[in-house]
């Protein structure tokens, strides 16, 4: 009886999360598009989060892009076809792995981020103060941030694209021997709008996932510094279950189109 006691209020507490953050997502989603607008906060927001994160985006894209060229050449020298390594690298890349990449890649420093800042602000009273003075702290602190990610996530996705096609460029002429013209004559054979923009359009989705888990855990923290940890934690693995959820019900919706 006890481990059933633990189970459901394990359940009925996820529950009540999963509801609250619904509600919070409505609720910012009303207010994105009602003034007053937070325009000069959504441009810092954007630089504070995602402009730090180009780097480490490229460098994780470029080297993905090289890791898929040297693995697709070594499984298609089977067949006599490694040849077409620049085809599956380009849709690779621009279909999946560039999208979920940068967005777990953000969700773990970007999410952390927010909900370690709007954690401490929680537990050291602001956002009350905010409320005490008539602020909307939704409007303040949430929509800024949920702004800059869904302008963001895109851009980084674009950059990880580049960066990872061009990784397997890398390894296409240096490990076998082909062109430069003809890895990417092969990389855009395939590839069409569609592949494109379907990569792009689950970032929008992924970004907004990242925001509302983040300030929805950074609003709820409590117990001082040490919930300031557990939610920026908490953060960080709900941001990457649903990513790789939504990925999942994205590239079905995507490919049924």
């Amino acid at each position: 009886m006890k481990l059933v006691g633990r189970f459901y209020d394990l359940t009925w507490r996820r529950v009540r999360h999963l509801g609250a953050a619904t509600l919070l997502a409505a609720a910012a989603l009303f207010r994105m598009v009602t003034p007053p607008f937070e325009g000069r906060e959504s441009v810092r927001q954007f630089e504070a989060l995602i402009v730090g994160s180009w780097k480490l985006a490229a460098i994780i894209a470029f080297f993905t892009g090289m890791v898929m060229a040297l693995q697709t050449a070594y499984a298609l020298a089977a067949f006599g076809a490694k040849l077409y390594v620049g085809e599956v690298v380009g849709i690779s890349m621009v279909r999946e792995l560039a999208p979920v990449l940068t967005a777990l890649m953000v969700g773990g420093r970007v999410g952390a981020g927010i909900a370690a800042e709007l954690g401490t602000m929680t537990v050291s009273e602001q956002v009350d103060a905010l409320r005490s003075l008539g602020a909307d702290p939704v409007r303040k602190l949430v929509v800024p941030r949920l702004w800059s990610l869904l302008v963001g996530l895109p851009l980084l996705v674009v950059l990880a694209n580049v960066a990872g096609i061009v990784g397997g460029m890398v390894i296409s002429t240096w490990e076998l021997n082909l062109s430069a013209g003809f890895y990417f004559s092969h990389v855009l054979r395939l590839m069409d709008y569609s592949d494109f923009f379907s990569g792009l359009g689950k970032t929008v989705f992924f970004a907004f996932a990242i925001g509302i888990i983040a300030c929805y855990n950074g609003l709820a923290t409590e117990g001082g510094a040490g919930g300031v940890g557990r939610a920026a934690t908490d953060t960080v693995v709900a941001v990457a279950i649903s990513v790789l959820v939504l990925d999942f019900f994205l590239t079905k919706l995507f490919l049924s189109l």
